[in-house]
């Protein structure tokens, strides 16, 4: 290849491999759909479902494992294994949502896993916004129907335009990590459903909850929120950060055009490019994982290069 940190990217599994074909090479659709089709049969994508229980759960449970001792989530961290994380990850792989082996997940994990929470179904989500965002964002991706969830979260949103997960313990301010787990799941709704005008006004109210404050700033003082947020991380999970942000927009390019504030995150972006073109992982959360998908914290990844490397291209393609 002509760039090296494309061919450094290519020799990758099939999950990233799709996605630099369609968004950094142009490939033909046929081309990309082939290597994504390989996501359930080799790699991490075949890994992940080779952990999958036979009741089509993960782990036994749908937020934590079965029989999860909490006293882990202190002494080493959240785990990362139970069906929700699982779901999501083979979302993010990109596995076809239309494959056998997808549409037999999707009817087992709505007939057996049910949320730690109060024993809700998993289809029918609990009372988090940042889970139920990821649960839309899965289930629309997947063909379920989740327009019930999405009207909660509709109806949840705060003064502010965003999403919190501490609102039922009276929080009254939005919060990054809650608006961009809400707004991913909204913009797979409006994806896969065309939306409802009040979902489409939820999303472009998260949007500007973002935008407002450059992606990472206090509106209130102008300083930076939490200097994690400035940090690249995968996956991501329910963390946030600007390079997350900034994904989520491109994704969202076809809807929204690109706005100039947020040129200071692409400029953050931009400046953490090594010498040799590529990005470092800064974080790597803390949790037992079925496997990991990069190198290890502080080590050239993958996953951020290529998303990086999108975000940069969307952007100058947009002359912004």
């Amino acid at each position: 290849m002509p760039d090296p940190v494309i061919g450094w990217l290519l020799d990758s599994d099939p999950a990233i491999r799709w996605q630099v074909l369609r968004d950094l090479l142009d490939a033909p659709e046929a081309e990309w759909r082939a290597e994504r089709a390989r996501v359930e049969t080799t790699g991490w994508g075949a890994r992940l479902l080779s952990n999958q229980d036979a009741d089509g759960q993960w782990a036994g449970g749908a937020f934590v494992p079965a029989g999860f001792d909490w006293s882990e989530w202190h002494s080493v961290g959240q785990p990362w294994t139970a069906t929700g994380f699982s779901l999501t990850q083979l979302r993010e792989f990109g596995i076809d949502p239309d494959s056998g082996i997808a549409r037999r997940t999707v009817a087992l994990v709505g007939m057996n896993a049910h949320w730690d929470h109060d024993h809700q179904p998993f289809w029918e989500g609990e009372v988090e916004e940042c889970i139920n965002g990821r649960t839309v964002a899965d289930g629309a991706y997947f063909g379920v129907d989740v327009a019930p969830i999405v009207e909660r979260l509709v109806g949840q949103r705060l003064a502010d335009g965003g999403w919190n997960c501490e609102r039922i313990n009276g929080s009254l301010r939005s919060s990054f990590a809650t608006t961009i787990n809400v707004l991913e799941g909204l913009l797979e709704f409006e994806r896969s459903t065309g939306g409802t005008a009040a979902s489409r006004e939820a999303r472009r109210s998260g949007e500007e909850y973002l935008l407002a404050r450059q992606l990472f700033r206090r509106l209130s003082t102008g300083e930076v929120a939490d200097p994690a947020f400035l940090e690249f991380t995968h996956p991501n999970r329910w963390r946030y950060d600007v390079l997350r942000a900034l994904d989520y927009f491109r994704s969202a390019g076809l809807l929204a055009r690109p706005d100039r504030r947020i040129a200071e995150a692409i400029d953050h972006v931009q400046s953490r490019r090594q010498p040799d073109g590529r990005w470092v992982l800064d974080r790597q959360l803390a949790g037992r994982v079925w496997f990991d998908v990069d190198d290890g914290q502080g080590q050239p990844s993958k996953w951020v290069t290529l998303r990086a490397m999108r975000v940069l291209r969307w952007w100058r393609e947009q002359g912004a």
